[in-house]
């Protein structure tokens, strides 16, 4: 029998699940998702891309200003779900967990209990991990520490961003939410407890996330740049300033850490690292275009043995 779905989100990860479920045989009764936000130069209101997907599929929306209203509560209920889908959403109140029929679950973007917090995704690229996934699990009082229900590997591409992984991220996510799903309809699934144990911390990144510290290796730099792409973006102080830099490679090379060890249209702007060196593929100086380094230098003089962070 097709399931009953309150689906609650609110950003752009969150719209290819909703997409899914929606195309399924299973029927979304509500979408709940964040008040309208003033947002940009103009400041009007802004909704949110879940709202924008919801009108467009046609679904009612829930818009409401506190997940703890007894309004809300009250039409939940009467909605008489089986199941909320929640997808990058706020944390709910015991009070909202207990209202549908077979519990709610929540979709993240890591292999459970590894990467537990706000962005799971950055942290796992800036660590250099080779693999990272996705899980399902029951929602409990605790944050991303309920029972697993489904979890899918995927591999992290040796050059790949955060922002491209996210992409990927989000799509394979609504397969398994959908398998998820088709599972709690089947009455086939074994939730399973999670090891605290083996639990690793994912909080919100920062700005300061972002800044390089030429001591490290060059490897461990290179995994910053990629997971702080496109935000918080990694950055370094030079010539009074700070120089984003968006995209790295590894070079040969030796010297003090952060000092130029070449700096010609021909090999690029070469870092030394505490061990190896890397070449700032592409950069934006502050105020600037971001550029590959090649372009940049012919309008930016950089010296050989100049100071980078």
């Amino acid at each position: 029998m097709a399931m009953r779905i309150v689906y609650m989100g609110t950003p752009d990860f969150a719209v290819p699940a909703l997409e899914r479920l929606h195309a399924s045989d299973h029927e979304i009764v509500s979408v709940v998702t964040r008040p309208d936000s003033k947002r940009g130069r103009g400041r009007g209101l802004s909704a949110s891309e879940i709202k924008v997907a919801a009108e467009s599929l046609g679904l009612p929306v829930l818009q409401p200003e506190s997940l703890k209203d007894p309004t809300l509560h009250e039409e939940l209920r009467d909605l008489e779900p089986d199941l909320f889908v929640v997808v990058a959403f706020l944390i709910l109140p015991r009070s909202v967990l207990k209202i549908p029929k077979h519990g709610s679950l929540n979709l993240h973007p890591s292999l459970l209990p590894r990467y537990r917090g706000a962005a799971p995704i950055q942290w796992a690229v800036i660590n250099g991990e080779s693999e990272t996934g996705i899980s399902t699990f029951l929602l409990n009082p605790r944050i991303d520490a309920g029972d697993i229900l489904i979890q899918r590997p995927v591999s992290i591409r040796s050059e790949e961003t955060a922002g491209a992984l996210y992409e990927r991220l989000r799509v394979k996510g609504a397969d398994v939410v959908l398998e998820t799903v088709d599972g709690f309809e089947a009455g086939t699934l074994n939730p399973t407890q999670q090891d605290d144990a083996r639990a690793t911390p994912a909080p919100k990144l920062t700005k300061e996330t972002g800044r390089i510290d030429w001591t490290k290796k060059a490897e461990t730099i290179r995994n910053l740049v990629r997971g702080t792409n496109p935000f918080p973006g990694a950055f370094t102080e030079w010539k009074n300033g700070i120089l984003k830099v968006h995209r790295v490679s590894r070079v040969e090379g030796a010297g003090r850490p952060g000092s130029v060890l070449s700096s010609d249209t021909k090999t690029g702007l070469v870092i030394a690292t505490g061990e190896g060196a890397l070449r700032l593929n592409h950069v934006q100086a502050q105020g600037k275009k971001s550029l590959d380094d090649d372009i940049f230098l012919l309008g930016t003089p950089v010296d050989v043995g100049e100071q980078f962070g």
